[in-house]
């Protein structure tokens, strides 16, 4: 059975960046658009040129792809002709082969946000259309209110959409701008418009979150026919969001009845990328990724419960819905004081550890775990520093190094300037190949601040391990966590690092100690022997 095309729009460096607290630069612009290419999506949005600098010069430098860059706009101003408006020749003169253009389809956003007659909105609509086709550009028209002007008025938002449709407009797209519509009205609404006689094979569908229904309105609109699907990487967008197409798009592909119905541009060798993508776009907004998210969470895989984990090691398929490769992602067996030996082996195994069942050395790792998350650890999160416990009771932990003594200061003084400035100083003395190095650090950053104690150890660390040197290099800090379990005078705090390297892996170490300092070098050290571990 031959399968329909799915057309796959992404909205992310537009919509996206309406996201409270983003704001991408133009080369990060550059690097979303190299990846989202590269994942196989036929439109890319780049923005609105002329609306702000760094959208122009994304403009004038954008990347070659394979699909279509588009630029974003509104339809001409009511009292000028499409040929002498100077906010839409801006979006012309950005040169993309593609347009969207924005236009009100509510009546009352007619009324009370342009004031001007409904008859005048459907000739700048149709006429702002037919300039970007007689430019020899795709256009597109984005119904904006759509479903709200729809339920309010059904005959005026129709006609809106028909006045873009019969100009010439390629693609007309509803959109929730709101984001209160559910996806039983959303499914309903788009078949009626179908019926009306918009061509489903030139209807989209753009999406809000602010109900968690973006996803699941966007799949409605598809069942009743639409074909273009819009979105954005991890569900960036203003207020909660827009439909998340690191979730809609694996749907797309592995889930039925899509997969059987629909083709996309995404390959199945692309979506394996998917993860990957994901992390590089939160890497770039100096995000932690969801661990929770769809897919692509850290979390999306793990199985905590030992009952789980006992069927996992049957058959993966009894507790997990898709193989969590196909997107690039990985299985995950958590280690707490609520496993049993089955998410042991599991998690062992996965570590590259064969383990027998019934050996007494589980039984000792289990005790060893549930000792010391009463003491404050937690293994849930911190995978790394499980499998180093785990290798070190097993015997097979090298000895790369040894920490002889480490010391930190911070001293609060004033700079030339006559400011209060602090500076943060570490001295670590390790021992390797038995030979004493010793390594000093200072935390000062390159614009003069001081990024604290933790930081100077970091670098006092990994700056001369001898022989492991070039291994360590490829890593670096991305996140750090603390957090207090006892209060009081004595509160005892526990410190959870990620690290990250070259290739693309994420780990994550905990330490755990009544000083801060002392728990933050604990997991640094654990980080580094996980690198070494596996790179060695």
């Amino acid at each position: 059975m031959t399968r329909e095309r799915l057309t796959l729009y992404d909205t992310t460096l537009r919509d996206g960046q309406q996201t409270q607290g983003v704001q991408f630069s133009t080369e990060e612009k550059r690097v979303i658009a190299t990846a989202l290419d590269d994942l196989g999506v036929d439109y890319i949005e780049g923005g609105w040129p002329g609306a702000n600098p760094t959208d122009s010069a994304f403009f004038e430098t954008a990347p070659q792809t394979r699909a279509t860059m588009t630029a974003f706009g509104m339809t001409k101003r009511a009292g000028l002709s499409a040929e002498n408006d100077d906010v839409l020749a801006a979006v012309l003169n950005a040169g993309t082969p593609s347009v969207c253009l924005v236009g009100k389809t509510h009546d009352f956003h007619v009324s009370a946000a342009l004031k001007i007659s409904l008859e005048d909105n459907l000739d700048n609509i149709a006429k702002s259309v037919a300039h970007l086709v007689a430019q020899g550009r795709e256009a597109l028209f984005d119904a904006e209110h759509f479903f709200d002007g729809y339920k309010a008025n059904p005959d005026y938002a129709l006609d809106c959409l028909r006045a873009a449709h019969e100009a010439g407009a390629r693609w007309v797209v509803l959109c929730d701008t709101n984001g209160g519509t559910l996806p039983a009205d959303v499914g309903r609404i788009t078949a009626e418009v179908i019926a009306a006689g918009i061509p489903g094979d030139h209807l989209g569908i753009h999406t809000h979150d602010d109900t968690e229904n973006a996803v699941a309105c966007t799949l409605a609109a598809v069942d009743a026919g639409a074909r273009q699907v819009q979105g954005t990487l991890n569900g960036l967008g203003e207020r909660c969001g827009n439909a998340n197409l690191t979730a809609l798009i694996p749907i797309l592909l592995l889930k039925e009845p899509y997969v059987s119905r629909f083709e996309t541009g995404v390959t199945l060798e692309a979506l394996r990328g998917l993860t990957r993508i994901s992390r590089t776009l939160d890497e770039i907004l100096n995000r932690v990724p969801k661990r929770q998210a769809a897919f692509v969470g850290s979390s999306a895989f793990a199985h905590k419960a030992g009952l789980h984990a006992s069927a996992m090691l049957k058959d993966p398929s009894t507790y997990e819905h898709i193989d969590p490769a196909l997107v690039g992602n990985s299985r995950i067996i958590p280690m707490s004081n609520q496993a049993g030996q089955s998410n042991l082996r599991e998690r062992l195994e996965g570590a590259g550890l064969q383990v027998a069942k019934g050996d007494p050395a589980l039984g000792l790792i289990l005790d060893t775990i549930k000792t010391r998350e009463a003491e404050g650890y937690s293994y849930d999160t911190a995978q790394a520093s499980f499998e180093l416990l785990a290798r070190e009771a097993l015997g097979q932990l090298p000895a790369f190094f040894e920490v002889k003594r480490y010391r930190v200061t911070v001293e609060r003084r004033k700079n030339k300037y006559d400011r209060m400035v602090s500076l943060s100083e570490a001295v670590v003395v390790v021992k390797i190949d038995g030979e004493k190095k010793l390594s000093v650090s200072e935390s000062m950053d390159e614009m003069g601040s001081d990024r604290g104690p933790v930081n100077a150890l970091s670098k006092a660390l990994a700056k001369d391990l001898g022989r492991y040197q070039e291994i360590i290099d490829d890593m670096r800090l991305v996140d750090f966590k603390v957090r207090i379990t006892q209060g009081g005078t004595e509160a005892v705090t526990r410190v959870i690092i990620d690290s990250e390297d070259g290739q693309g892996r994420r780990w994550s170490t905990v330490g755990v100690s009544p000083n801060i300092v002392d728990a933050s070098f604990e997991a640094l050290l654990d980080a580094i022997r996980w690198k070494l571990v596996r790179d060695t």
